[in-house]
């Protein structure tokens, strides 16, 4: 078995990677799941390390990625409310405009899909932070 060892000389890349992922503990919140600290190589060369949680390493990488995933849409979001104002717009009104106004079943759609987004926004939130201490 190949081991990479992370040196102190700088190694420039193309892009990150995971140098290094090492088991720490078991996750005493939440049974099943551990934690593993991740040594990351930037594209400048830096290394730095950063924890982890899954149920196993691969699973942990997936979140890690999807956890600096949701930080960067937040930060652009946070720099955009105007693009939140336009989202916010086109969920409440895309129900209505193809339910029959006639009748109050399209309140009834604009408030599900606002119930609905809120839905995925937890759930993902809960996927993202589930198992860290």
């Amino acid at each position: 078995m190949n081991i990479l060892k992370v040196s102190k000389h700088k190694h420039k890349f193309n892009r990150r990677r995971a140098l290094e992922c090492t088991l720490v503990e078991k996750s005493k919140s939440n049974p099943g799941y551990l934690k593993y600290m991740v040594t990351i190589g930037e594209k400048d060369g830096t290394v730095h390390k950063q924890p982890a949680y899954g149920k196993d390493m691969q699973g942990a990488l997936s979140r890690l990625i999807n956890v600096e995933l949701t930080v960067k849409v937040e930060r652009r979001l946070e720099n955009n409310t105007g693009l939140i104002f336009l989202l916010w717009l086109i969920v409440m009104g895309t129900p209505a405009v193809f339910a029959d106004t006639g009748s109050p079943w399209f309140l009834a759609y604009v408030f599900g899909s606002v119930i609905m987004l809120l839905c995925i926004v937890v759930g993902w939130y809960n996927y993202v932070n589930k198992g860290e201490v």
